[in-house]
C-alpha cells in the first residue's frame, strides 16, 4: 500500500485522478472494499474502458470486492450506459464503471452506482468511500467473493432499439466518430440491425487516442467529423465520448449542433409517443427548449446542472427525458440515466419520420444568438453574484436555482459557480448578435473587474 492515499481524487459525481501517481492498483483496492462495506452489498457488476490502465484498475478494485465478501459480475469492455443497462435489467445491486470519461489517455476512475442504476456522488456515498479509504480499516469477511463473466452487449443491442420503430427507420447516411472509445464497440452492435449507411471514424479500441482527445465537447475535436460529413454528403454526424455515455452531433452542412437543441429534437420525437409527458432541461438550454416542449404538449421542468440532480428530479416527477446542454441526455426507460447513443437513435428516428434535413428540423428553434459557457477566476464567487443581482435588480425576473440567472424580455444569462474550482462560468442567451456581444462583455467585464 503506498504511504498515503490522495484523497482529491474523490470528485462530486466520481472519483478521477490520473494513473499511477493519484490512482493507482493499491488504491483501487481500498476503494472496492470500501464500495461494497458502505453498501453492504454481495455483488458488484463492473465494466471498464479500453484505457491502457483499466484493466489494472479492474484486477485491483475486483480485488478488494472479493476480499470484503462480494461477488464481481466482470462485463469486460463496455460503455457507461451499458454499465447502467446492466445493473437496472439485470437486478445487480450496485455497478461500477472503470473509465475517466472524456479525460486524456494518462487519466481514469470510477463511475459507482448502486441498484436501480442510481449513481453515487459526493453527498450520496462517494465522500463516504472515501473517508473509508482512507482509514483503510474494513470488516473481516469469512469468505470471499468470486469472479464470473457476463457479457451483455447484444441484450443492450436490444435495449436501445426498444426506444425506437425499427421498421419505419429510413435508409440515411452517418458519420460516426468514437474517437477511439468505447463507442467502436457498442455502436456497430446497434446500427448493423439498421438500414443506415455508417461511415466510421476512429473505432478501433485505442486507450491512447492516437488521433484526438475523446472529447467532442471541445470544437477542435469534431473537425474530422465535420469534414467527413461534408465529403461524404451524409445527413447526419455522430461523435461519442471516451465511455460513450454522451454524443455531440453535427447537420447535414457539418454544422455543430448543441446538446440543447439535440435536447430538444430528443423531446418532439418521445412528445409524439408520450403526449404530456413531463420532459427536463437544465437552466443553461436556450429558450427554444422550453418553448418547444410547451408546443409539443409536455410539461418542461427545469432544472439545476449536474446529473445527480437531474436524476433525483426525474425520479421524483416521472419526467420520461432529461437533457443537457454537456451532450448527457437521460431516459426514464433507461433506469433514469444516461446514453448518448439513445439520443441518437431518438434523433434519426425523427429525421425518418419527418423526411427533414436536421438543418430544417432546427431552424424553428435556432432564433436566438449564445455566447456559450465562459470561465471567469474569481476571488470571492458569493460576493460576485450578489453584485451581480443587484447591478440587475430591475430585470423581469432573477431566481438563483443554480447560481444567479436573469431574465429580460430579449436576453438573459446564468451565472454559477465552478464545484471544483474558483471560478464563475458565465451563459448569455440574446435575440440579436448586437444585443448578445454587448451583453456579454458588459457582464464580463463586472465579473472581471
Amino acid at each position: 500500500m503506498r504511504a498515503s492515499i490522495n484523497l482529491d481524487i474523490f470528485k462530486t459525481y466520481d472519483i478521477r485522478g490520473i494513473y499511477p501517481d493519484d490512482l493507482d492498483e493499491p488504491t483501487a483496492q481500498r476503494i472496492g472494499r470500501a464500495f461494497v462495506e458502505f453498501l453492504g452489498v454481495k455483488s458488484v457488476a463492473v465494466g471498464r474502458d479500453m484505457r491502457v490502465s483499466s484493466q489494472p484498475l479492474f484486477d485491483a478494485f475486483a480485488q478488494g470486492v472479493t476480499l470484503q465478501g462480494a461477488d464481481v459480475i466482470d462485463l469486460g469492455l463496455t460503455s457507461t450506459d451499458e454499465l447502467y443497462f446492466a445493473v437496472g435489467k439485470f437486478g445487480y445491486t450496485a455497478g461500477a464503471m472503470i473509465t475517466a470519461s472524456h479525460n486524456p489517455k494518462e487519466y481514469n476512475g470510477f463511475k459507482l452506482c448502486r441498484e436501480e442504476a442510481i449513481a453515487l456522488s459526493a453527498d450520496t456515498g462517494v465522500f463516504a468511500i472515501r473517508d473509508l479509504v482512507a482509514r483503510g480499516v474494513f470488516s473481516s469477511v469469512k469468505t470471499a467473493g468470486r469472479v464470473t463473466q457476463r457479457d451483455v452487449v447484444s441484450d443492450f443491442a436490444d435495449h436501445c432499439l426498444s426506444f425506437i420503430e425499427v421498421r419505419n427507420m429510413k435508409p440515411l447516411r452517418i458519420v460516426v466518430d468514437t474517437g477511439n472509445g468505447m463507442g467502436g464497440l457498442i455502436v456497430p452492435a446497434v446500427f448493423q440491425r439498421l438500414p443506415l449507411e455508417v461511415i466510421p471514424l476512429y473505432f478501433e479500441l485505442d486507450g491512447t487516442f492516437p488521433n484526438h482527445p475523446a472529447s467532442p465537447i471541445e470544437p477542435e475535436n469534431m473537425a474530422d467529423l465535420q469534414s467527413a460529413v461534408r465529403k461524404h454528403k451524409a445527413d447526419l454526424g455522430a461523435a461519442f465520448d471516451g465511455d460513450a455515455d454522451r454524443v455531440f452531433i453535427t447537420d447535414e452542412r457539418g454544422e455543430l449542433v448543441g446538446g440543447d437543441m439535440v435536447t430538444a429534437l430528443v423531446a418532439k420525437m418521445l412528445l409524439r409517443k408520450h403526449p404530456g409527458s413531463t420532459i427536463l432541461y437544465n437552466l443553461i438550454c436556450s429558450r427554444g427548449v422550453p418553448e418547444l416542449i410547451a408546443s409539443a404538449g409536455g410539461n418542461g421542468v427545469r432544472t439545476r446542472v449536474g446529473h445527480s440532480i437531474i436524476k433525483k428530479v426525474m425520479r421524483e416527477r416521472n419526467a420520461i427525458f432529461g437533457g443537457e446542454h454537456s451532450g448527457h441526455f437521460y431516459f426514464r426507460d433507461h433506469y433514469y440515466a444516461d446514453s448518448g447513443l439513445i439520443a441518437l437513435l431518438v434523433v434519426l428516428e425523427l429525421i425518418s419520420q419527418e423526411g427533414k434535413r436536421v438543418s430544417e428540423l432546427l431552424r424553428p428553434l435556432v432564433r436566438r444568438f449564445r455566447s456559450g459557457e465562459i470561465n471567469s477566476r474569481v476571488a470571492d464567487a458569493p460576493a460576485k453574484l450578489k453584485e451581480l443581482a443587484q447591478r440587475y435588480a430591475d430585470a423581469r425576473e432573477i431566481d438563483y436555482l443554480d447560481g444567479v440567472t436573469i431574465q429580460y424580455e430579449n436576453w438573459w444569462c446564468n451565472i454559477r459557480p465552478s464545484n471544483t474550482e474558483p471560478l464563475l462560468r458565465l451563459n448569455v442567451e440574446a435575440d440579436d448578435a448586437t444585443l448578445l456581444e454587448k451583453k456579454r462583455d458588459e457582464l464580463l467585464a463586472l465579473i472581471r473587474s
